[in-house]
């Protein structure tokens, strides 16, 4: 173990290693300490950022193989890297800067700027009119209404040669796109009523998120691509053409039903991706959206890269990097096809503690890879990343679009709002894309649907109903009626609908079916005069389902169709939910609701509140309980409040998380052997359902997911009962420290006075690190001041807490572990 001395002035040079103060014209530093690489891989630093030279956040490589670089708060600079491994850096001195993208393309460097006291936020062309090498013009070609870290973002060449593309997080209007290739019809579309931020974050903020928009060389023409991102900073096109985004979570909702990881996105033409405020981000299996290519999990989402035209081996050339900001982890995420769209595997390929990786870029004059540390006043610093393995690194050839794909593009077309097309192909145009809804492939229906909902609004419902044939083309053509149609369609549909077996079609159709229901009731029935008799009728025998994923998604709709029973099938679901997200979402499900409780039914709820103070999470979670709770009060009528007394007029205090578990006697202190033993041969007699309900005991969903349910702060469990032998799997649950893995690796901060802080660093600014000390309360950090720190170095000790099992019979434990094992056999 390194010991690493910080003080003052070394913490002003590089955020986690460095001792020594470098001029601004420096040689490179090799293998600078602290960072880890993939194998066959190298780093070093290239030049360490002056103090007067700002923090740096966006780069951009110039013809030449130079890095143009912006401070987040301030000026544009040039950084000159020569053949002898010096670096030079020089200020662009015009009034421009406060960039979170840079391109340099088209004889331009193309500026995505904030707004300051010397320029509005907008695109800016800037140019060297006379041709001595240094920048003399700069032009405002379109402005946008946004700032900050939620504002405009990054800027890039589309592969047509010919065009830009341009994001913007949630916090930044539509920059009055002149087209849009996204029906133009978006809407909040919630079911329940939303509630908004416990702590009032994007209060307010409504559809349509995070957007993606094209345009031209002089941003004359800005068209829509996509839209219902969180705050997705930058964009990447694959040697396919196809776009990606690395989108980013709300993790104060962490714990929450509602929140979303991290997670990379496939980026296509009219696509939605169902970021809403508050309670209100919809589930990705909702078809009106599309679903993530693969999740990554907790972290502060910055630069990406396509490694097109590194001098990497060919996996890594075709791989997508992603700089995980807060975490201080460059990602290599492996896509590979899956129908129309990709599935994607992720490989830690870069990391160290308290690096927080701002842009990346990859330079196509050396074949390396450049990233720059920053942001939120943090000291920057530029590294390179070169491969200096045996493989071949011979350019990969361009990959191709398959034939699930090609059909897709087929569709798209008919989102261009400039497409022209003679009578007689309008004719056949409606069919074809009807058609296509019963194609399985989720994103070639999206896109068919989207064609059908641009162009053929008006007859949509008598043309699509020709060839609505399978359940899936029925769902998606309803799905369309309620986004486009008109409420004298709503009786037509729903006879539609009805045809289709629900117990005939797989989960995923029947959540869909049922978000089609909820888009008729939200768009073309608000008050459920025509709808809600039909819903309770069709479904209210349904509820409860024996699925998860089910009984959330009829709990949803059913709490507005005055459903019968609802109250008490409900109740009944949150005593038994295993998950604190399970538990939360019925809780908001019934919050809203004014009639049909008995009293006990009312004191049983409102006793929950207080059972639910050992639930953790994010900075929002405890304040979304209380104000689940606050409506659920308004609800009352005074004689009612006063019935319940304290129940409604104390407030719930937090309480230990472990509480539940703690209050059960001490077995015995479990070891691998004396488990293995006791487990063993007794599995044919173990009970699934309470094996569940001791994953829930054991606090195992607040930091592991488990087939889509549970925490994310911790590794997905769901695959873990098949994965691993018997032996392993009771040894990672009794010993946790036996093997750390290095992508939930905490890091021990020694401070100056003796005292030591473990955890993981999940934020920072230049005087301080946030540190995560405890897994299963992500929300409770140790602020840590950077010029206290004595010494960082790896934790040898997981996050997850020994002894959970001590309080656990042996049968108890067989339970959960043939749960594990159950869960990852349905899996297969």
């Amino acid at each position: 173990m390194h010991r690493l001395f910080i003080d003052s002035l070394a913490l002003t040079t590089c955020l986690i290693f460095f001792g020594v103060n470098f001029a601004h014209s420096q040689e490179p530093e090799k293998s600078p300490h602290g960072i880890k690489t993939a194998e066959g891989f190298s780093a070093e630093l290239v030049y360490d950022v002056g103090d007067d030279q700002g923090s740096w956040v966006s780069l951009a490589v110039d013809p030449k193989g130079r890095l143009i670089a912006s401070d987040q708060y301030g000026k544009l600079y040039r950084l000159t890297m020569n053949d002898s491994g010096e670096s030079t850096v020089e200020s662009i001195d015009l009034k421009i800067g406060y960039a979170h993208g840079l391109l340099c393309a088209f004889d331009s460097l193309y500026v995505v700027a904030h707004a300051n006291n010397e320029q509005p936020a907008g695109l800016y062309r800037v140019r060297d009119t006379d041709q001595d090498d240094q920048y003399d013009d700069v032009k405002l070609l379109r402005k946008f209404d946004g700032g900050g870290e939620h504002g405009p973002h990054a800027v890039i060449p589309g592969p047509d040669g010919k065009s830009l593309y341009i994001c913007g997080g949630n916090h930044t209007k539509l920059p009055a796109p002149d087209t849009s290739r996204v029906p133009e019809v978006w809407q909040e579309d919630q079911v329940m009523p939303r509630l908004w931020d416990a702590t009032g974050h994007a209060v307010g903020i409504e559809a349509p998120g995070g957007w993606v928009c094209q345009t031209d060389p002089n941003g004359e023409k800005f068209e829509l691509i996509s839209i219902g991102f969180r705050n997705q900073f930058d964009i990447a096109f694959n040697t396919a053409g196809d776009l990606f985004t690395y989108d980013a979570d709300m993790e104060w909702d962490i714990g929450t039903t509602w929140y979303r990881p991290t997670r990379i996105c496939h980026v296509v033409s009219g696509s939605e991706f169902g970021w809403r405020s508050g309670t209100g981000k919809w589930p990705e299996y909702y078809q009106d959206s599309l679903p993530a290519v693969v999740d990554i999990g907790p972290g502060s989402p910055t630069g990406i890269q396509f490694g097109t035209d590194a001098k990497f081996p060919e996996k890594y050339q075709r791989s997508l990097f992603i700089a995980d900001w807060s975490y201080g982890i460059i990602y290599a995420v492996h896509m590979s096809p899956d129908g129309s769209t990709y599935s994607g595997e992720v490989e830690r390929f870069c990391w160290a503690p308290a690096l927080p990786v701002a842009d990346i870029v990859v330079s196509p004059v050396d074949g390396a890879m450049y990233f720059v540390v920053g942001g939120r006043r943090t000291q920057s610093a530029v590294y390179r990343v070169k491969y200096t393995g045996s493989e071949n690194t011979a350019k990969a050839a361009a990959l191709e679009s398959n034939g699930q794909a090609s059909l897709r593009h087929i569709m798209e077309n008919y989102h261009d709002p400039d497409l022209e097309i003679d009578e007689k192909s309008d004719q056949v145009a409606p069919l074809i894309l009807s058609e296509a809804l019963n194609a399985p492939d989720r994103f070639v229906r999206y896109a068919a649907r989207t064609g059908l909902e641009n162009r053929y609004p008006e007859s949509l419902l008598s043309i699509v109903a020709q060839k609505a044939d399978s359940p899936i083309a029925k769902i998606e053509m309803a799905t369309a009626v309620a986004r486009v149609g008109k409420p004298e369609d709503l009786s037509q549909t729903l006879d539609i609908l009805s045809s289709i077996n629900f117990d005939s079609i797989q989960e995923q159709e029947q959540l869909q079916l049922l978000r089609a229901y909820g888009l008729l009731r939200i768009r073309l029935d608000a008050e459920g005069a025509t709808i809600d008799q039909h819903l309770n009728e069709r479904f209210t025998e349904l509820y409860p389902a024996d699925s998860q994923l089910l009984n959330r998604e009829l709990a949803r709709l059913l709490s507005v169709t005055d459903s019968a029973d609802f109250i008490n099938k409900t109740m009944k679901l949150l005593d038994k939910a295993g998950s604190q997200h399970e538990k939360i979402h019925f809780a908001l499900c019934l919050s809203h609701i004014k009639s049909g409780w008995t009293f006990e039914q009312r004191k049983e709820y409102f006793e929950w509140f207080f059972e639910a103070a050992t639930i953790r999470g994010g900075n929002s979670l405890r304040g979304f309980l209380n104000n689940i709770r606050g409506e659920a009060i308004k609800t009352l009528d005074e004689s009612t409040k006063t019935e319940l007394g304290e129940l409604i007029t104390k407030v719930p205090q937090v309480e230990n998380p472990y509480k539940e578990l703690k209050a059960r006697p001490f077995v015995q202190k479990w070891t691998s052997d004396s488990l293995h033993d006791a487990v063993v041969n007794s599995f044919e007699d173990a009970d699934i359902e309470n094996g569940r309900k001791m994953f829930s005991v054991g606090q195992c969903y607040a930091c592991h997911r488990i087939k889509g349910d549970g925490g994310i702060v911790g590794p997905d469990l769901t695959a873990a009962g098949n994965r691993y032998s018997l032996e392993d799997l009771i040894a990672t649950l009794v010993d946790p420290s036996k093997e750390v893995s290095d992508q939930y690796q905490a890091t021990n901060f020694r401070l100056m006075n003796g005292k030591v802080v473990t955890g993981r660093v999940v934020n920072l600014n230049k005087e301080n690190y946030m540190v995560q000390t405890d897994m299963i309360n992500p929300a409770q950090m140790a602020r840590i001041k950077v010029e206290e720190i004595d010494e960082m170095a790896p934790s040898s000790v997981s996050m997850m807490p020994e002894g959970l099992l001590d309080n656990l019979t042996a049968e108890e434990i067989r339970d959960l572990i043939a749960y594990m094992k159950s869960v990852s056999e349905l899996d297969e």
